[in-house]
């Protein structure tokens, strides 16, 4: 199939662009570069253009002969979007809207949507499962929790297949080295890490050493790029055989604290991590982990990438090898 895969200059749309490709289909890029990078789209066209622009998107989806959306383009900080709200909503729920409106002129009947576990909010419990209330603490989860609302009324309105991706902490890289995460700022925790390590950037920070878990810090779910790649093509392959539009959660099952981290990027890199304790962060839940029960039994999906250290081992040969 053509694919178009908005945002796929970014760190998961490059890695599923290549996963397509592998698969055999056409992936078709269209990113306005952004937070983007033009070196990360080689697999296929790049349409630089905006979500904004919505003739823009109609071109796209008729020069290339479109049959099926991946939509990754967001704004994804958290604390900025607590500072710009406003910002948050214009580009995913707005400009959001003008994709779905485009797919929709243009007859393109399906979309795998990048979501995220922030639609939940702070759980009562983990692991989280699909159907635990969704109740977003920031504008960027409301946001991603709008976009999914508007995919179901869409689909009950327009017959749009869908399906939503929620998925935990994205790390790790490419094996092959071709590309991997560089974003500016570098928020997610593994690459700060690493450069830590690297002496590429200050020693890093670890919010939160009071929370209750067995060593006081905040556990995630790292999952790793390459297997949220996959998930995208099932998903899509998904919808081609005909399956009911749904969420899914894509997790390892397993939760890692901050501490667990950094002694996985010591153990992996043999070198020792510089880092500073520092007071909690407004909002962070202490622990956040998948059940990606639903995803192993409807779509086949599970992860590969399933220690902390094959996950970390990714990460620190790109960025060891990228250029400063």
């Amino acid at each position: 199939m053509n694919v178009l895969v908005v945002g796929g200059a970014g760190y998961i749309g490059s890695h599923t662009a290549k996963t397509l490709k592998r698969a055999g289909h056409n992936p078709v890029v269209l990113d306005n570069l952004s937070t983007g990078h033009r070196w990360a789209v080689r697999w296929g066209p790049l349409v630089e253009a905006d979500l904004a622009d919505k003739k823009a998107i109609l071109q796209a989806i008729r020069d290339h002969q479109i049959e099926a959306v991946i939509h990754f383009a967001a704004n994804a900080y958290v604390g900025e979007s607590m500072q710009n709200p406003a910002k948050y909503f214009r580009n995913n729920v707005a400009n959001m809207l003008n994709l779905l409106e485009a797919q929709h002129e243009s007859g393109v009947k399906r979309i795998v949507f990048s979501s995220s576990c922030t639609t939940y909010g702070i759980p009562e419990r983990v692991p989280i499962s699909e159907d635990f209330p969704q109740s977003a603490i920031s504008p960027y989860g409301e946001s991603k929790l709008m976009g999914e609302k508007m995919l179901k009324w869409f689909g009950e309105c327009y017959g749009l297949g869908w399906v939503a991706l929620r998925y935990f902490n994205a790390s790790g890289a490419d094996p092959e080295g071709e590309i991997g995460e560089v974003h500016d700022p570098e928020t997610h925790l593994i690459p700060l890490v690493i450069d830590a390590a690297l002496g590429k950037r200050p020693p890093v920070r670890i919010f939160g050493t009071d929370y209750p878990t067995p060593d006081g810090t905040a556990i995630r779910d790292y999952i790793h790029v390459m297997d949220l790649a996959d998930a995208h093509v099932r998903a899509l392959q998904y919808l081609l055989e005909g399956g009911e539009s749904t969420a899914f959660n894509l997790g390892t099952g397993h939760g890692h604290s901050v501490r667990e981290v950094i002694a996985a990027v010591e153990r992996v890199g043999g070198r020792k991590v510089p880092a500073e304790e520092a007071p909690r962060r407004a909002g962070d839940p202490p622990a956040l982990v998948a059940d990606p029960s639903k995803a192993h039994r409807i779509l086949g999906w599970e992860a590969q990438y399933r220690e902390l250290n094959q996950i970390v081992e990714t990460a620190w040969r790109f960025a060891e090898n990228r250029k400063q």
